[in-house]
């Protein structure tokens, strides 16, 4: 197996990377999609969410209401930390439960939004890293679009590692400020890269 991490800040189009991935042949675990798993209803997390931050983090259904959790969590160091504090380990372990389910010839690209920020993912031992940059001000343009306010997206964007710190763990750094075809592009020359080290990998282990 060859393991891959895949991060960039919010807005910069790691999804559509995981997506142009997947096409190509890549196993993709979605760091998004296992959040979102973690703190549904029934959840540990979601339990430990509400007893931090109240229940007004809730909606009338008892699921998360996302927009009052990140009123409240992405306030102040200290909101956001025990956040992590609670959500990192309930994603680091789904995470390692869908690595295991994988080919063992497979190339597993695991999507992790805050793969700078958070220590236990740094831990997983990525043998690649690729990390997806755009413009700041593109970036913005792309969560106001999605119906996020701006000063809540210039929050999120504030709270996260800086292109320098993410380039410094970086085997590969994508340009996602132009057209998906060129993106794209882009992500052939890596998936080749990757597939050749994989081919390697297997050769040596024989």
């Amino acid at each position: 197996m060859l393991l891959v991490g895949l991060t960039g800040g919010i807005g910069a189009g790691k999804s559509t990377v995981g997506e142009l991935l997947t096409e190509r042949g890549a196993i993709l675990i979605d760091g998004d999609v296992i959040a979102r798993r973690v703190v549904e209803p029934g959840q540990p997390a979601l339990a430990a969410i509400v007893e931090r931050f109240g229940p007004e983090v809730l909606a009338p259904d008892g699921s998360l209401d996302r927009p009052a959790l990140a009123a409240r969590a992405f306030g102040n160091d200290e909101d956001r930390k025990a956040l992590e504090a609670i959500t990192h380990p309930a994603i680091g372990a789904e995470f390692v439960r869908e690595m295991s389910e994988a080919p063992p010839d497979a190339i597993v690209v695991n999507d992790v939004p805050l793969l700078v920020e958070s220590q236990k993912a740094a831990e997983r031992g990525y043998e690649y890293v690729i990390v997806v940059e755009a413009p700041r001000d593109l970036r913005l343009d792309r969560l106001v679009a999605r119906g996020l306010e701006r000063a809540d997206a210039e929050a999120r964007m504030a709270a996260q590692a800086t292109d320098e710190q993410r380039r410094a763990i970086a085997t590969h750094v994508l340009d996602n400020g132009g057209t998906r075809e060129q993106l794209a592009a882009q992500v052939d020359e890596v998936w080749n890269d990757l597939r050749s080290k994989a081919a390697g990998k297997g050769e040596s282990g024989k």
